[in-house]
This record gives structure tokens, sequence and C-alpha cells, in this order.
């Protein structure tokens, strides 16, 4: 599933096509998406102008001078920009037609996907208003993490995954985050001291920025709007890479599961 760096990558490819470009049609062929797609943007759509380009959390939204598009990519979904009368392909459900003789195209094969319309200040629709700060809010801090995790025995890798608490944290990164971090995922959270979460907060980041810079991790069929994959996966230091070596002790990288989720750790680095 793309995760934040995959989706931020998706929305700074797009966003120089997309922003001040005025929408002259959209092509809906499957309705019966994640949640069935409204008919309003039928009539909606057409003649308006795309102001901005966000994200939040692991959605993209669209926002014109009526309403706002909120994209989600589910399992497999993908945004990319193509010329309008580009071949259609079997899982190309939406085309989004631009005045530029470009399109907006979203493709998913498994349909987990999603573009739900609102005419609400998007943080205020169910699915945004109750996440947390981003990664790279100032609010998301050290002692913001101590604080809340005080009466939280939950495994740490399940509390920074928890959306409630911090929007985007996404299973890689999570890995990741805490194996840079040497903070054991399996640790409970309220056993992490105030100096381990700093240090994991700056690790978020950094992973973060690492993966975005190189346009997020290609594990399956993930490409940006461009159609380029990310590269990030060939720095992945214990994600997927268990039985094999750690990078940085030599010692065999474990795999087990926390609340569903396959994790990998080493347990020399990560105490």
């Amino acid at each position: 599933m793309p995760e934040l760096p995959e989706v931020e990558s998706t929305r700074r490819s797009i966003a120089p096509y997309l922003a001040g470009k005025k929408i002259v049609k959209i092509l809906i062929r499957n309705y019966q998406l994640r949640w069935p797609v409204s008919t309003e943007l039928l009539k909606e759509l057409p003649g308006r102008q795309i102001l901005r380009v966000d994200r939040r959390a692991k959605y993209l939204l669209l926002g014109t001078d009526a309403g706002t598009m909120i994209f989600h990519l589910g399992m497999s979904g993908r945004l990319r920009i193509l010329s309008a009368n580009t071949q259609i392909l079997k899982h190309d459900h939406i085309d989004l037609v631009l005045e530029s003789g470009q399109c907006l195209r979203f493709n998913d094969s498994r349909r987990f996907g999603a573009l739900i319309w609102t005419l609400e200040q998007p943080e205020q629709h169910p699915l945004l208003q109750a996440l947390g700060p981003e990664p790279f809010d100032p609010q998301f801090s050290g002692i913001y993490l101590y604080n809340r995790a005080k009466r939280r025995a939950i495994a740490v890798k399940t509390f920074i995954m928890d959306s409630h608490l911090v929007a985007g944290i996404g299973n890689i990164y999570a890995n990741e985050s805490l194996f840079r971090a040497g903070i054991h995922p399996l640790r409970p959270a309220n056993r992490v001291i105030l100096s381990e979460y700093e240090m994991l907060v700056t690790m978020i980041r950094k992973v973060l920025n690492e993966a975005i810079y190189l346009g997020g991790t290609t594990l399956r069929d993930f490409v940006n709007g461009d159609g380029e994959p990310g590269c990030f996966q060939q720095y992945l230091r214990v994600y997927g890479r268990s039985a094999s070596s750690c990078t940085t002790c030599g010692e065999v990288i474990k795999e087990c599961r926390v609340s569903q989720r396959v994790t990998y750790f080493c347990g020399h680095c990560q105490i």
C-alpha cells in the first residue's frame, strides 16, 4: 500500500500539471471503488479550476472553488498525468481531463482506492477530522509522544502507527525508523523514555524525507505521477530483510508479527 512518501511523491509529480488548470470534463468508467464515486462530479467539475494540490496523511486533496476531491490510492491505486487520448487500460477508472489536453488518470486494479467529493473544508471530512498531526508538524515531538504514551502498554510500533496519534506513518517506515532509533518494536510504548522518543521523532522525519527524495519505495508496482518508480527500497535496512545480516552489527534480522503487521528488527541493535 502506498504510504506517506509515495503519496507525497505523487503529489509533487502531478501538482505542476494541475495547479491553476481548468477541468474540461471528468470521465468515470467505474463508480464502484472502495466507496461509490459521486455522480455529482459530472456536473460539478467541468469548468472548475484546480486551485491547489495538497496532501493530508495518505490522502491527496485537489481543491477547487466549488469543493475538494479527496483521492486515496488504496492498495494498488495510481494517479498519472497522461495525454487525454492515451489508450485506456483495463483498470483505468477515472480521467480528469484538463484544458491543456492532458488528463489525470486514476488506475486501480484492486479497487480499494477512492475518489470522494466534499463541499466542506476537507479537514472536517470524517476521513480526515480525527487524524493526528503530520510527522513534519512542529506539534509532533518527543514530548508529544512521551506524554501520550504514559498509560499505553501497547507495542511502540503499534503506537506510532496509530493515525489518531500521528498521521501517515505506515508499516515500512515504522520498521525503518525504529531500527535507526535503536528501539525494539515490541517494547511497550510506556517503557520508552523521553530522550528515546526525541530520537525516534528525528529518525521518523529523516527516514520519511529520504524516502520522499528518492520517490518512495517500490515493492510491487508503485509509480508516481510521471510513471517513475521509487528507489528507497534500495536503502531499506530492516524491512523485507528477514534472515539477512544487519547492516550495522552483522546479526541476523528477525521477523515477527505486531498487530497483524509483519515486523522486522535487529535484536542486537534494538533494545
